[in-house]
């Protein structure tokens, strides 16, 4: 007999679960310790130091979302939990998966955000350095190395010669760090607040270009960006938690520390201008809803909008193969 079938309903209605395996799996150090020695479930259990019974559950739920394979009695970890989930990796998104865990609670409240309008995070995107940010900052960051070096050969920033940019709520620093790589004259820039950036000059000097990086400690919302000093400029992943209105002003200020004829890389999760996108783009409005009190996914129509209105004059939008997309003004 055709018609639906509950298998898609289901995946959805069990995809807590799904967070709460793997976050599980990672805090213990799981993916690792398979990479090395692929292991029976008592050895595993014996060697990151959890019940057999735990670690049976573990390795069933992991097999069963295809991050595991089993054969022979042992566990080994798939393609994809070898590129992303083991610690140390470049590409390691194991930490977003330990904090997207810790907030599952939030997301229990997503029925009253829902009626109401407002977040119901403990603590919101606009307090003034949340502690949050400092977990968070260093996680996302393997997110962005795809999307950098796109933008970096989108603009042919490699023979770009000693050029500087303005990453403005840079976080990990992973753009300059990423960009920096690719052009040994260039330097860098980041304004952010000062915890966060304390962790970015740490990551930054993992990549050996911190002497051609440095920081602004400050509020962007209050900080002056200056005038005609940079070449290039950075707004990766902080749109989307801003209003309408503060997303003019910043990219505002963008045009003015610009020098004439530079270029301005937004970063984010964007629709189309009917809001349709990328399924992860489009779920994100969600995430906006909980934590953030007037943040969304924003179309392409409005940063069009909003950089015309700014002064640029040129806007290219750019697919990066990722659910990130560019939107590039000069």
């Amino acid at each position: 007999m055709s018609g639906p079938t509950p298998d898609k309903v289901m995946q959805l209605i069990s995809g807590g679960w799904a967070c709460s395996i793997l976050g599980a799996a990672v805090r213990h150090g799981m993916f690792a310790a398979l990479e090395l020695n692929p292991d029976t479930t008592e050895g595993i259990a014996k060697r990151i130091g959890i019940s057999p019974r735990g670690a049976q559950a573990l390795l069933d739920g992991l097999t069963g979302l295809g991050l595991l394979t089993l054969s022979s009695g042992r566990y080994h970890n798939s393609a994809d939990a070898s590129a992303f989930l083991v610690k140390g990796k470049p590409s390691y998104l194991g930490a977003m998966a330990e904090v997207m865990l810790d907030d599952l609670g939030t997301w229990q409240k997503m029925p009253e955000a829902v009626k109401t309008g407002q977040p119901t995070a403990p603590n919101t995107t606009d307090v003034a350095d949340n502690p949050f940010w400092h977990v968070l900052v260093p996680a996302i960051a393997a997110l962005s190395i795809p999307v950098a070096r796109v933008a970096a050969e989108h603009l042919r920033l490699a023979e770009a010669g000693a050029v500087s940019w303005l990453d403005v709520g840079g976080g990990s620093g992973v753009w300059s760090a990423v960009w920096l790589g690719m052009n040994k004259q260039a330097k860098g820039v980041q304004l952010d607040w000062p915890k966060v950036n304390t962790i970015a000059r740490q990551y930054v000097s993992n990549f050996h270009v911190a002497e051609r990086f440095r920081t602004i400690d400050g509020d962007f919302h209050t900080t002056d960006f200056g005038s005609a000093q940079y070449d290039f400029a950075i707004l990766s992943h902080i749109a989307h938690q801003e209003s309408p209105e503060d997303n003019l002003a910043i990219v505002r200020k963008f045009h003015k520390a610009l020098k004439p004829g530079g270029t301005l890389v937004v970063n984010d999760f964007v629709l189309e201008d009917d809001r349709t996108g990328h399924p992860f783009a489009m779920m994100f409005a969600s995430q906006m809803l909980v934590v953030t009190k007037r943040g969304t996914t924003y179309r392409k129509a409005d940063y069009r909008e909003w950089l015309g209105e700014a002064g640029f004059k040129s806007v290219d939008v750019v697919a990066t193969g990722t659910p990130s997309t560019l939107v590039i003004a000069s």
